[in-house]
């Protein structure tokens, strides 16, 4: 199930804006070969974000600064990127560079040790 959400702005009384929320709930069905596009679609994605961020982290580790690669460089190393839609990994490389300008904002931050969701178990497990 998805959710897609709209915004609506509504003026009162004395011109105060109130902001309206709304969402509607749509259900898909694909078929096979959509069913298989959505899926190569979101593993590919998932492994050029990977890449990237394991290139990220290396570069930054050794240069102490922000590379900035595309998902057409590797698409030339892995030529099956290409069968996917190429706005897909582009978002995914929007989403990386956002994240990492994030990082350089707040450098105290530093990099994760472990994941959040281990972290979360061994709280629980503590309590």
């Amino acid at each position: 199930m998805f959710k897609i959400g709209s915004c609506k702005l509504l003026i009162t009384n004395r011109n105060k804006v109130r902001k309206i929320n709304r969402a509607i709930k749509i259900r898909i069905y694909p078929d096979t070969n959509q069913r298989i596009q959505i899926e190569k679609t979101i593993g590919c994605s998932r492994f050029i974000y990977n890449c990237m961020l394991a290139d990220k982290v290396e570069y930054y580790t050794k240069e102490k600064k922000m590379l900035r690669n595309t998902p057409a460089r590797y698409k030339k190393e892995y030529p099956w990127l290409k069968e996917v839609d190429s706005l897909a990994l582009a978002n995914v490389q929007m989403h990386l560079e956002s994240a990492f300008r994030k990082f350089f904002r707040e450098p105290s931050t530093g990099f994760h040790a472990s994941n959040q969701r281990s972290h979360r178990k061994d709280l629980i497990r503590q309590m």
